[in-house]
């Protein structure tokens, strides 16, 4: 087999790419092939009134948009009036784009008729019939029979499992089974049949009849990158035994793809374990290379070396990619790079590249092109037949459905033609269904363009690196150069992305060099110094929830006499700071959020080991902080100019000004995140603060104060007294020359310190302003229609997440009767999964509670709770852990009545409670029968469902179809009401409204008749 090394030199290099060879040969390919295909099946195939179909109801991009959504909840519809209900619901958000035809058809079968039932059937049977056309069956049987109709057109195929996401490890160990069975069950009735030589060998004789591809996503209920070894040791687990089995069988397995966050993961595992002993003779196994990422070439260069190391070929399936629209959003909504281009020639142009060094290292990777763009297939071609390989040694790979008319083909042209062919049930297909219908209904799409739109056919076989040429030519264009602002808009600092090695590596770093500074001696902040208490009385010390025997930090706690000592330092520095310039505040801010990230692993690794915060948590609360003084700094700059309401002889200037002292007391949760909020919300107001940390984040609350300082912060503008809050607290709440209290806590604190507030002492000049952010009895519903993949998942990430230790955590689940027990069953078995462990360790997902205390009041709880009539449907073991560290268990508990406590009353930690409904009605009563409003959550696919919990369910955070905790500054501002708060929102652009004063300076500026515009308007036209 002819083969080149790495780049080796194109003697048509130097030439413009329309006038190489291989264009030249590659436009004569594409144009055989499209005079052999003609334009698209023919009308007496049923390809032909499917596209046609398909054309006609998704003409429109909203009617499309809505469609498939309804095919998306169709498997969960269970009445025809379920059914009619969602199709009205998604037309009418469409509006008048729906074609007519399609309005008649629906206005005809009104709820509760014999026609809406047709209705329903009539839907129900177009989605599984379409479905049928890119689905190979549901059972063996019908695999076989698929399977065998291919080979009499000789084409190849390649089984693919289709199904529900894997939350569980019994859908994962499901899913292992299901492949061994598929293996087991096709392979011999394979090999009993007829060779057909075109798809049976290649260039170097026989190759394997049963062709197998899978999903390593799928052999855990956990892949995450950011435990990876974890993760591969669990996969290779549930994957050695198919490898196996395949080998003795002498099937082929492919591994299959998914998100860009598990690439590099996917390539790990795949290249460890064909470097295993049984395995790393073995050729007949592949993997896939998507070219819209902008790393696939690297990838390929990487897999070519690893290949020779690894002395046996493997094949690499070169696909465009199927989560184009998944990688841009989820890269922009995280604030992350793009990883795939954004264009459809660059992805076109790369897909070349990325084919041309596949053919010329082709004894190494052997070349499978996955595409059904005909220009793309006919330069992989050219390429082949300048290095002059065999036919047989390239693959063309298609979707089972798409392009028959090219299949054949290309057949036709004797070569060998392989379709993916999904397997399973049809209506749990429907994702995969969606996707297939996007790509062929999409604007670049290549078969839309050319069997749907007709385009010419040297539009369509244009070389995309001329297209980009032009592209590059039209975007050049300077227009007028637009001054640079002095500040850029707000953006979300990224959270951190855990799936690059190196980015693991340097947290274990930071976690190992903060282990090393423990224990640290935290000192009292007065007046810009370092101080110790007047009186020394009380050492308070932070210890690792994890590992009670791990100090972390200790204080000596101040009293009374050094609450006095603060006040006055602040009270005399807040006339200078207040009438310091808001940009020069701002500016503190920004130099702070700097800091921040400069610092960002080893904050968060103090994080990890003070409250045992797991990695993700951790580093999202350092985020957050740094959000917080992004924004504040803005929104500062923002308030500052003064409002004017002038008219003649007269202004009118509306401005804000600092309201004097604030004390700030937060929480321990997120122990930097909202302290930083809360401080620098009150400083760059122009307020002067008193920082009393909450006790159990010592250590995290004065790396704040540390970084505050190193930004400029003028002595005695910020005060930091560590002390009990009984003696501190109070003494700050009581004194007369306090302006304001920001508090963030619990219910029973948060109602004492409005209380006390509320006295206005003899001396006292002001009333005092509170802002008490408190708890909260958050809920989810869960609909009938709802996608119990991402609900389950979404319900154990807000239940449990840190621990359940957020003030937003998800502590009720209210379900509907119809998706009652098929929830819990998900749900308990989906929570087996949950790793509990030290927050140091990558894997865990629930840490510690933040003190034996806490996990003390759970406990009572639970027992309580069981012993009123709830059932504990899950709870995990904790083998030694208990004995090392304050950790209590997840638990699940089921049969809770709206009037148990465990409904209504706040517990602080992992104790989700699942509740029954008949009806979202039902449910709605059930989330707001208590006396918090703060954060809650709808599952749902129904558009009138939502629009009514939208209305009806009042909270100040609601989230659709999402978790409930995880809000973002300024995109979801975050607070309550009720007995959860006052209403503010910290993180959004009226809260620092809640520490500045609101003050109007109007002056008369007429002078003997004239005002300075009269007079300026006269002299104007004096001159004139």
């Amino acid at each position: 087999m002819a083969t080149a090394q790495v780049g080796r030199p194109d003697e048509s290099a130097d030439l413009p790419p329309s006038r190489s060879p291989v264009e030249r040969r590659a436009l004569a390919i594409g144009r055989e092939i499209f005079e052999r295909v003609g334009r698209g099946p023919k009308i007496w195939q049923r390809p032909w009134w499917d596209d046609r179909a398909m054309a006609l109801a998704m003409s429109d991009p909203t009617v499309k948009v809505q469609l498939f959504r309804f095919i998306d909840v169709l498997p969960t519809l269970r009445s025809p009036a379920a059914v009619g209900r969602h199709l009205r619901e998604y037309l009418e958000e469409a509006g008048d784009r729906v074609p007519w035809w399609m309005r008649w058809g629906v206005a005809l079968a009104p709820p509760g008729t014999w026609a809406e039932a047709a209705l329903a059937s009539t839907a129900r049977w177009s989605a599984t019939h379409m479905a049928r056309r890119f689905i190979a069956g549901e059972t063996p049987d019908e695999a076989s029979r698929t399977v065998m109709r291919l080979r009499g057109k000789q084409l190849a195929f390649t089984a693919d499992l289709l199904g529900e996401a894997v939350i569980t490890d019994g859908e994962a160990i499901a899913y292992q089974q299901t492949c061994l069975d598929l293996l087991r069950g096709l392979t011999p009735a394979l090999e009993r049949r007829t060779e057909v030589p075109l798809i049976d060998r290649d260039a170097d004789g026989k190759i394997p009849r049963m062709n197998l591809s899978l999903k390593l996503t799928s052999l855990v209920a956990r892949f995450d990158p950011i435990h990876a070894e974890r993760t591969t040791e669990k996969v290779l687990e549930r994957l050695r035994p198919i490898l196996l089995e395949a080998r003795r069988l002498g099937a082929f397995v492919n591994v299959d793809m998914e998100q860009y966050e598990y690439k590099d993961l996917t390539y790990a595992i795949f290249e460890r374990v064909m470097m295993e002993e049984p395995f790393r003779s073995w050729a007949d196994v592949g993997i896939v290379c998507q070219a819209y990422l902008l790393e696939a070439e690297a990838d390929l260069r990487r897999l070519a070396e690893w290949a020779r190391r690894r002395g046996t070929p493997v094949t690499i399936r070169l696909v465009k990619g199927a989560y184009w629209d998944f990688e841009v959003t989820h890269a922009r909504q995280h604030g992350h790079p793009v990883p795939v281009f954004t264009r459809k020639w660059e992805t076109d142009a790369n897909y070349e590249r990325c084919s041309t060094f596949l053919l010329e290292n082709a004894q190494d990777l052997r070349p499978a092109f996955g595409s059904h763009n005909i220009r793309s297939i006919a330069h992989a071609l050219a390429v082949s037949e300048r290095l002059g390989l065999a036919r047989g040694a390239v693959e063309i790979q298609m979707l089972n459905g798409m392009g028959e008319s090219i299949q054949e083909a290309l057949v036709g042209m004797g070569l060998r033609v392989r379709l993916y062919t999904p397997y399973g049930a049809i209506l749990p297909g429907m994702a995969y269904l969606v996707r297939r219908l996007l790509e062929n209904t999409s604007n670049d799409s290549f078969l839309k363009a050319g069997f749907t739109d007709h385009a010419a056919v040297d539009k369509l076989l244009e070389n995309p690196e001329e297209t980009g040429i032009v592209w590059r030519k039209r975007s050049t264009t300077n227009p007028a150069a637009k001054p640079v602002p002095a500040l850029t808009p707000f953006r979300n600092e990224p959270p951190t992305d855990f799936h690059f090695e190196c980015t693991r590596d340097s947290f274990r770093e930071s976690l190992e060099r903060v282990r090393d500074q423990m224990p640290i001696a935290i000192p009292l902040w007065i007046d810009g110094v370092a101080r110790a208490p007047k009186q020394p009385g009380n050492r308070a010390e932070s210890r690792d929830p994890g590992n009670r025997d791990r100090l972390v930090g200790f204080v000596d706690e101040a009293g009374l006499d050094d609450v006095a000592v603060a006040v006055d330092s602040a009270r005399r520095a807040f006339p200078i700071w207040s009438k310091t310039s808001a940009e020069e505040r701002a500016r503190v801010l920004l130099l702070a959020a700097s800091i921040f990230r400069a610092k960002r692993f080893d904050l968060a690794a103090w994080q990890v080991y003070e409250c045992g915060k797991p990695w993700r948590e951790a580093d999202a609360d350092i985020a957050e902080a740094i959000d917080f003084c992004e924004f504040y700094a803005r929104e500062m700059i923002r308030l500052s100019s003064e409002d004017e309401r002038d008219v003649p002889g007269e202004t009118n200037r509306i401005g804000r000004i600092a309201r004097g002292v604030v004390v700030v007391i937060p929480p321990w949760n997120f122990p930097l995140a909202i302290p930083t909020g809360m401080t620098v919300a009150a400083l760059v107001a122009g307020n002067t603060v008193i920082l009393k940390p909450a006790e159990q984040s010592i250590v995290t609350a004065w790396m704040l104060v540390s970084v505050l300082n190193e930004a400029g912060l003028p002595p005695g503008v910020l005060n930091f007294l560590p002390g009990r809050g009984e003696i501190v607290g109070q003494a700050l709440v009581d004194d007369p020359r306090i302006d304001l209290i920001s508090f963030t806590g619990s219910r029973a604190v948060g109602l004492e310190i409005n209380r006390r507030a509320s006295v206005t002492p003899v001396g006292q000049d002001h009333v005092k302003r509170v802002i008490a952010e408190m708890g909260g009895k958050n809920a989810l519903i869960i609909d009938d229609d709802a996608d119990l993949d991402e609900a389950v998942v979404g319900t154990l990430q807000s239940a449990f997440g840190y621990a359940g230790q957020k003030c937003s955590a998800c502590s009720r689940v209210i379900v509907l009767d119809a998706v009652y027990d098929k929830f819990v069953e998900r749900l308990v078995d989906a929570a087996h999964s949950i790793p509990v462990g030290h927050a140091d360790d990558p894997e865990t997902f629930v840490g510690p509670v933040i003190e034996a205390a806490a996990a003390e009041r759970l406990a009572a709880a639970v027992e309580r709770a069981v012993g009123e009539g709830a059932r504990i449907a899950f709870s995990s073991s904790l083998g030694d852990l208990a004995s090392r560290g304050s950790f209590f268990p997840p638990h699940i508990l089921t049969g809770v009545q709206p009037d148990h406590f465990l409904a209504r009353e706040e517990l602080f930690g992992p104790v989700l409670a699942v509740m029954r409904a008949a009806s979202l009605e039902e449910a709605l009563e059930i989330a707001g029968g208590t006396s918090y409003a703060l954060t809650g959550g709808l599952y749902s696919r129904s558009p009138a469902h939502i629009d009514r919990v939208k209305r009806e369910f009042r909270v100040g955070n609601l989230y659709i179809n999402r978790s409930i905790t995880g809000a973002l500054v300024d995109r979801q501002p975050f607070g309550g009401f009720k007995l959860s708060g006052i209403g503010t929102k910290a993180g959004g652009s009226d809260y620092l409204r809640e520490f500045l004063l609101t003050r109007v300076c109007t002056e008369n500026t007429m002078r003997r008749g004239f005002a300075p515009e009269e007079v300026e308007r006269v002299e104007s036209s004096a001159i004139g």
